[in-house]
């Protein structure tokens, strides 16, 4: 069950907000060398954190492609063609079509969901706040991260049954806790349905027909897609968890707007090129539209549609990961260098710290955290010290909850996640990266946490 939670999740955007990506520096930076990033993916690899990894690069209009590792037994090499799931990177897709069809004169950003929908479907409002396109667009809809009818015939592919039918069956019957525009709370529900009310509005037949007719098609892009054509279906890599076992492949329905593409670092570099090109391209006046920040995100951020900003610094990049149930991914560009990355890897550990070190390679790379084969058993007793709040910067609290022998931990606008027992007081969360120390040098519950993530390090008070 504790796996299934984490493939749940399409956890994507922050994992741990409060180490999350910061500002770029000031001082111009290249990008590493092609022999450097090859060595940096040999270390994550040969680390047994992840079976292969492929980045692009293109800067100033030179493409680089990188990869090491494989993808998966029986598979053929892995290289800048191999398919990966992009999971939420899927949502800036949408964002675009959305900045697309503002420019056509389609729809506005200020214009009601409902008006997109079938007649009679029920959505809900607060206080006269219907939910509008940027409400969904820049995760401040009030919707939820998931639906509360979302039970999965098949827990390891977990959005592939959720229809049409059960999301107009939730917009009926929820209420918001928030008014539309009022606050960030990071929805994968939100990115779906936009998506499905664009399609809609477009009259296409699928939201993956939607992108090949107005994005993929433009711009060339012949290996980005929902559905793999059959010839090229031994392109698709595995994907593996955090023990580099195999897991099923993630298929979507109603929601496929939120993540169901899959590209390789050859297409997303062309996605990326046009991103940068917001005066000649095919899709330059939408580029523009989906780089206009429009709110606060988290600490150090903003939010364009669906692309995350840092807020502070000399050059500001654009930046979106993705993760399902085997896959974690990152995009990023730096409009002021004319510079763009991609990174995708086949397993469940993120690689985001990859991602920025190679635009900015001050940062620091971590070594991947693994859960261990055979986690320490902890008594009940051992379980409960943990248990509590923890607040490791204002208005951000760490949560440590407990399901029978299972600990979880979930970050103030996150999802639960998992964690595994090293020690009685050290603790992995292998999907974030993370390690969690607890003080337990006196008796009782412990009294402070510390948390490490991609090379920072943060330490917060039991609250009361």
């Amino acid at each position: 069950m504790r796996a299934h939670i984490a493939r749940f999740a399409l956890l994507l955007a922050i994992v741990i907000a409060a180490v999350g990506p910061g500002a770029t520096t000031a001082a111009a930076q290249s990008v590493p060398s092609d022999s450097a990033i090859r060595e940096l993916l040999r270390l994550r690899v040969d680390s047994g954190t992840s079976a292969g990894i492929v980045v692009g690069v293109l800067e100033n209009g030179t493409r680089h492609l990188v990869s090491y590792g494989s993808a998966g037994p029986g598979h053929p090499p892995l290289d800048e063609h191999t398919l990966f799931e992009i999971g939420s990177i899927s949502k800036t897709f949408t964002s675009l079509l959305l900045a697309d069809a503002v420019v056509r004169g389609e729809v506005r950003l200020d214009q009601p969901v409902a008006e997109l929908l079938p007649a009679g479907t029920v959505v809900p409002s607060l206080d006269g706040r219907q939910i509008t396109l940027e409400h969904l667009a820049t995760h401040r809809s009030g919707l939820p991260r998931l639906p509360d009818n979302m039970t999965p015939a098949v827990p390891a592919d977990p959005y592939a049954d959720y229809d049409a039918a059960r999301l107009y069956t939730f917009l009926a019957g929820h209420r918001l806790r928030r008014a539309p525009g009022e606050s960030v709370e990071y929805s994968n529900l939100g990115g779906g349905l936009l998506g499905h009310a664009l399609t809609l509005r477009a009259h296409a037949p699928s939201w993956g027909a939607l992108v090949a007719q107005r994005i993929t098609g433009p711009l060339g892009m012949h290996e980005t897609f929902v559905d793999v054509p059959p010839a090229l279906r031994a392109r698709v890599s595995a994907g593996h968890d955090a023990q580099l076992d195999t897991v099923p492949a993630w298929h979507l329905d109603a929601l496929a707007g939120a993540g169901a593409l899959r590209s390789t670092a050859s297409d997303m570099l062309i996605y990326l090129g046009a991103l940068l090109d917001t005066t000649q391209g095919p899709l330059a006046h939408a580029a523009a539209l989906v780089q206009k920040p429009r709110a606060d995100f988290a600490a150090g951020m903003r939010i364009g549609l669906a692309w995350l900003q840092t807020a502070t610094g000399a050059r500001p990049i654009w930046w979106h990961n993705g993760g399902t149930g085997g896959f974690r991914t990152i995009a990023a560009f730096d409009p002021a260098r004319h510079v763009a990355i991609v990174v995708l890897s086949n397993s469940s550990v993120a690689v985001d710290d990859i991602g920025l070190h190679l635009l900015d390679p001050s940062r620091p790379v971590s070594l991947p955290l693994r859960a261990p084969r055979s986690p320490v058993n902890l008594s009940s007793d051992a379980l409960d010290r943990v248990l509590g709040s923890y607040e490791l910067t204002p208005g951000f609290v760490l949560t440590i909850s407990r399901s029978g022998d299972a600990l979880f931990a979930q970050a103030t606008g996150q999802p639960r996640l998992p964690m595994a027992a090293v020690s009685a007081n050290q603790f992995v969360i292998p999907v974030a990266n993370a390690e969690l120390i607890f003080d337990i040098s006196e008796p009782g519950p412990a009294k402070h946490i510390t948390l490490r993530q991609n090379g920072a390090m943060v330490t917060g008070a039991r609250k009361p």
